[in-house]
Order: C-alpha cells, then structure tokens, then sequence
C-alpha cells in the first residue's frame, strides 16, 4: 500500500514538472528607480576631454620618436608640437575638473601602485617634462642630443599615459567602464593611436605620411575590434552604448574612424586634401570614442537595472540550483 502511494505521488510529481507556473517571475525594481550607485560627479567636459588630449598626447609621442629615428624630421617635429601642446591641455582640464590647482601637487606626495589616480599623477609628471624639452629642443634646433633623450623618454611613457585613464575609469563602480575592464585599455590605446596617427596626417608633409597612413588603418581595425569584445563582455550592460546619447557618438566615432582610415589608406598618400581631411576625421572619431565612452558610464551609473540585474544573473549562474522535490523524494 505504502509502495502504491509513493509510485503515484512520483507519478504525480512527475506530471507537475511539465505544468506551467502561475505567478509570474518577479521583475526588477529598485526603490522607486533611483539610482543603485551614485555616478561620477566628473564633468563631461573636462574629464572626456582629458581622456583625449591624453591619448593623443601619449600615442603622438610614440609616433615622434618613430619619425625621429626614421628621418622624417618635419613630422617628429610636429608630433613632438601636438604632443606638448595636448598634455598641456589634458592637465588644464584635470586641474579644472578638480576645482582647486593645489590638489594636483598634493596627489604627489605619496605614490600608491593600487591608486589608478595617484600612477597617474605621477605618469603625467614625468612624462610633460620629457615630452616640453623634446619639443623645445626640435623647434629650436638646440642641444640636440638632450632632445633625442627626451623623445625617448616621452615615447616610453607615451603608452602608459594614452592607456592609463582606461584603468582609472574601470576602477570604478560604474557598470559600463567595471564591466569592461580588461577591454577598455585596448579601446583607449587604439583610440589614442587613431588619433596620433590623425595628427600625423594633417601636420606632418605628405612625402612622410606612409607610417601614418598604415597606423590610421591598424588603430582603425583594432578599435572596432576591441569596442566590440567590450560589448559582448558587457551583455546586456553594452545597451548603454548604443543608445541615447552615448549611441550617437559611438556610431559616429564608428563611421568617422573607418572613413579617414580608408581615406588615409586610398588616397591619402597622394592627394593632401585627402590626408588631411582623413586625418581630421580620425581625430574627430577619437573624441567621440572618448565622449561616448563616458556618456555610457554615466547613464549605466544612473538606471539601476545595469547595476543589480547583471549581478542577480551572476550570483544565480554561480550559486548550486537545488530542487527541493529531491530532498522529499530521498
């Protein structure tokens, strides 16, 4: 009699699992859609702009020296220029950003390894110094040889300036930015380098473009490479890069960065106009690259679904599913 039951109540059981349920999985709220964490305070403006003039300061810096060593002096010369003259910009706007000039300094008085903000500081320290005497000594044609060491150095920390602000933003709360942390770095160096290879082609005499050219279409194919892991990695986070406001800019960055390279690439070792037109569209598609990353960070900061939904989903996939209809049949 017992064994009848229990064969019936497993019959039955086994006819529940197929059935539908009832009551509808629970949706996400959050508090009245107030935001989960609170979005950076940094100024679009300035801080956007400070991840740009960075990059391009760092990457023209790598492509100075390249052109140095290769002989191409007019446009070392150039790039030694842009790169004096983007750092010098990129630290206006982190000094304005931070709303009183003595909180600069003050970051240097101690070097921490785990502070994305304090290495960086420190970065850009070191490398404005290099990158002012190798443009002072190419312009004045002086002391060449203190000029050759400071191209050197300003090519050595040219990469970990155009690359570093990637790790500052990642290390935040914010979904969009923490999310991609591992492609980020990849999207601002090939961002940076689009745009140096950008300035390239507008300053630099067109007989000396050819390295240029071929770094536009390299920076180019590793941009929208990396901008799409980002996005795969992000799932449903990435929304915030293509929609509103980031959307439109990272469409544009898209369009602008595959029409300069292709323009660089085509014709641009023949015809000027077309250089400089390809080069000012590869600057124009960093900025928006920079611009639309940020744009994403703040509306995945300020909708609180990109905050809890991806780490329900997380917590779900790592946590053991337990059917409790199993303990009652053991």
């Amino acid at each position: 009699m017992s064994e009848r039951r229990g064969r019936q109540g497993r019959r039955g059981r086994r006819g529940r699992r197929g059935e539908q349920l009832m009551v509808p999985e629970a949706e996400f709220a959050s508090y009245y859609g107030r935001p989960i964490i609170k979005a950076p305070s940094w100024s679009a403006t300035d801080i956007a702009g400070y991840f740009f003039l960075g990059g391009l300061a760092g990457a023209g810096s790598v492509l100075a020296a390249g052109a140095h060593l290769t002989g191409r002096a007019s446009t070392a010369t150039a790039m030694k220029v842009s790169s004096l003259g983007a750092v010098s910009l990129a630290a206006a706007a982190l000094i304005h950003d931070l709303g009183v000039p003595s909180r600069f300094p003050n970051m240097l008085r101690v070097l921490k390894p785990t502070s994305p903000m304090s290495v960086g500081s420190w970065l850009l320290a070191a490398y404005g110094p290099a990158a002012g005497a190798a443009a002072v000594c190419a312009t004045t044609g002086r002391l060449p040889r203190i000029g050759a060491a400071a191209t050197g150095a300003a090519a050595v920390f040219g990469p970990a300036v155009a690359s570093y602000t990637a790790v500052l933003a990642a290390d935040t709360a914010v979904p969009a930015w923490h999310g991609a942390h591992r492609e980020l770095p990849y999207v601002f160096t090939a961002s940076a380098t689009a745009a140096a290879a950008g300035m390239a082609l507008v300053t630099g005499p067109l007989h000396e473009s050819a390295p240029a050219r071929c770094a536009a279409v390299v920076a180019a194919t590793a941009e929208a490479a990396a901008v799409r892991a980002a996005e795969e990695r992000l799932g449903m986070v990435a929304e915030t890069y293509r929609q509103g406001r980031a959307g439109q800019l990272m469409r544009c960055a898209r369009w602008l960065t595959a029409a300069g390279a292709a323009g660089a690439a085509v014709l641009g070792g023949r015809s000027r106009p077309v250089a400089v037109a390809g080069g000012l569209a590869m600057l124009a598609g960093s900025a928006c690259t920079r611009f639309g990353i940020f744009a994403a960070g703040i509306a995945s900061a300020e909708d609180p679904k990109y905050t809890v939904v991806p780490q329900r989903a997380k917590s779900g996939a790592e946590s053991p599913t337990c059917d409790p209809r199993d303990h009652h049949e053991s």
